[in-house]
């Protein structure tokens, strides 16, 4: 082979590579790339390219499985913590408020619904037959759904937007905001069989759950087979590690988080699953004593960046300094949610003119500081306890003296 042919082959293989990793990230991003939606198209057609090669990774590391048509991808994956409640479902392209209980619940009844439909629906029947669903089953008496309501129809229509968002339905006539408003309004939608079937995922068939609580039916729901001897037993555990790398913010590497058998498991193939990851992905590794994380520059597979521009980002920011420098006096101290009021309150009188208006009136401190909250616990920077907030190890990467770098080698930045 000449020097020009070998050095074709080896931008060829980079190249693939790249390409290989951006299918990848594309998947984590969006575990269902539909191949008509006008914002999937290039990742579908990578994903397609390198699906036999993609499969055979999760498989492998993470236990997830990748199914591909030319239709769509869809990974389903298995969450490594059933009960995270720091990552709450949303439609981007609406007004961005996180999914409440009843909307989750909602969702559902909608998909149970929709499976047995035609071809096309109308949210009118939709509702009908949910809010029938809704009161034959005894769990949900505990929450109401009235569609004489306006936040229950907003609810409901959040998670109609939602399947709308994902392609399962789309929008055919009427504006469902009209519905928000009045329940006497209508909307036609088609309904796409072919992905609200690959939604669920699930090990169990639901209707096979005899659990008697939400988080035993959530993990009886997606239960995998016991893997407890030998070598069966270390894929369980690196299958876990693999997921919490992927899906969450960063790994602490304590007794309070890892068991003991996966500390044991961690402290000998550590190096091997962060190299592993960080070639499939093309993340960055942050490795630290008392933790790891996989950074993302580029930016295509984040949900909440930290830093990010406007009020809400700077707000963030700014407490996540200020209660770094707390954890420095009292590392395990718990600081209470008025605190961070305070803080806020100081904050918005001195960037009045630059922040949101809403943002700095009197009293609005309490309100950015439950979202400045939510965002900081997404990034496992905060955790939430009876008494008020534990502050976590990685919120020192936001230290005034350490913006410049997240990978700073002090080690104090994790």
């Amino acid at each position: 082979m000449n020097t020009a042919t070998f050095q074709e082959a080896a931008d060829y293989q980079r190249s693939s590579l790249a390409e290989r990793q951006e299918a990848l990230r594309a998947l984590l991003r969006n575990p269902l790339l539909i191949a008509e939606h006008p914002e999937h198209g290039e990742s579908f057609a990578k994903v397609r390219r390198h699906a036999e090669s993609l499969r055979q990774w999760f498989s492998k590391h993470t236990g997830w499985t990748l199914d591909v048509t030319t239709e769509c991808a869809r990974l389903y994956k298995v969450p490594a913590r059933v009960m995270d409640a720091t990552h709450p479902a949303w439609v981007p392209k609406k007004d961005g408020v996180p999914f409440s209980r009843r909307s989750y619940i909602l969702l559902c009844l909608a998909l149970a619904a929709l499976v047995r439909s035609e071809r096309q629906t109308t949210l009118e029947k939709l509702a009908t037959t949910m809010l029938n669903m809704w009161r034959e089953e005894p769990a949900f008496t505990t929450l109401s759904f009235d569609l004489d309501v306006a936040e229950s129809r907003r609810d409901m229509v959040n998670a109609l937007r939602l399947l709308t968002e994902l392609h399962a339905l789309t929008q055919v006539d009427g504006d469902d905001g009209l519905f928000e408003r009045d329940r006497s309004y209508n909307v036609l939608y088609d309904v796409h069989h072919l992905i609200i079937y690959r939604l669920l995922v699930s090990r169990r068939p639901p209707a096979a759950i005899q659990e008697q609580t939400w988080r035993q039916r959530l993990e009886a729901l997606v239960a995998e087979p016991s893997l407890d001897e030998g070598q069966q037993g270390h894929q369980r555990i690196a299958h876990y590690l693999h997921r919490r790398l992927l899906d969450d913010p960063v790994l602490y590497a304590g007794a309070a988080d890892l068991t003991p058998e996966a500390l044991d498991y961690l402290r000998s193939q550590r190096p091997f699953i962060l190299r592993r990851l960080v070639e499939a992905t093309g993340l960055e590794k942050e490795d630290r004593d008392g933790g790891m994380a996989l950074a993302d520059p580029i930016g295509d597979c984040t949900d909440i960046g930290m830093p990010e521009e406007g009020t809400l980002g700077h707000a963030t920011l700014l407490t996540a300094e200020h209660l770094g420098t707390q954890r420095l006096g009292d590392p395990g101290g718990i600081v209470p949610i008025a605190v961070v009021e305070v803080f806020l309150a100081d904050k918005a009188k001195e960037f009045r003119g630059y922040w949101r208006k809403e943002t700095t009136a009197d009293g609005a401190e309490k309100a950015l500081a439950r979202e400045v909250i939510r965002r900081l616990a997404s990034l496992d920077l905060v955790r939430h306890l009876r008494d008020g907030l534990l502050i976590m190890p990685a919120i020192h990467r936001y230290r005034h003296e350490l913006r410049t770098s997240l990978f700073s080698e002090n080690k104090e930045a994790f």
